[in-house]
């Protein structure tokens, strides 16, 4: 398993050797694009964030001081964890995640930002009510409910959300189904909505899941990072 690695940075270009990743282990955006780079097999320099400790160097690169960030060699910065995954695999995509089975690339970015929009709106209104004045987390997890009803019946078609393999949406919004499962599992647990259930324990199973939840120390200032894929 790699340990903090090569010095990040060719001092003869002025550029870093591998682009940074900055990212948070249990944000689902950064594990969506961990997923990505895993999958596309591009090596990064992975920095840990803090987040209530971010380092300087993030909020340089994207002021808005969220993660994922990846700032390539070049210097060009990547601050949209969909546009990472989309750099990562139309560079490299071997397990066809842009090349769903039963849909256009863009009618599985539509169903992406479904996810992204109001059910996301409501995961965070059904998980941090206390962040939201006069939220109903109920309300929010009803709300929320109604899409995953949709992509249960969605994979009557199949085990994957477009077809017979898993492309960028499973991916993509798995991490987010996942965080809105373990609110409440026994409530989660007691739905009747088999085949998401087993969609989501497919997506969780997955080897490119695995290795991009391994846990790394935070990142300093002045430190290499992770050389990450291991």
């Amino acid at each position: 398993m790699a340990q903090e690695g090569d010095p990040p940075d060719d001092l003869s270009a002025g550029h870093p050797a591998r682009p940074v990743l900055y990212s948070f282990r249990r944000c689902p955006y950064a594990m969506r694009a961990r997923m990505a780079i895993a999958a596309g097999g591009q090596c990064c320099e992975l920095r840990e964030v803090v987040l209530r400790d971010k380092p300087a160097e993030l909020l340089a690169a994207s002021p808005k001081g969220t993660v994922p960030v990846l700032v390539d060699v070049d210097g060009s910065v990547v601050d949209q964890s969909l546009d990472i995954m989309l750099w990562a695999l139309r560079r490299n995509d071997p397990g066809g995640w842009l090349q769903p089975e039963r849909a256009t690339l863009d009618e599985m970015l539509a169903l992406v930002a479904e996810c992204d929009g109001d059910f996301k709106q409501h995961l965070d209104g059904y998980k941090y009510p206390e962040r939201h004045p006069g939220a109903d987390a109920a309300a929010h997890r009803a709300l929320g409910a109604l899409f995953l009803l949709r992509l249960d019946a969605r994979l009557a078609d199949g085990p994957c959300l477009h077809g017979a393999h898993a492309a960028l949406a499973d991916f993509a919004i798995a991490p987010f189904v996942r965080q809105f499962a373990q609110v409440d599992v026994g409530w989660f647990d007691s739905r009747p909505w088999p085949r998401l259930k087993a969609w989501l324990a497919a997506r969780l199973d997955a080897p490119v899941f695995a290795r991009s939840m391994r846990k790394y120390p935070p990142w300093r200032s002045g430190q290499p990072g992770i050389v990450f894929p291991d």
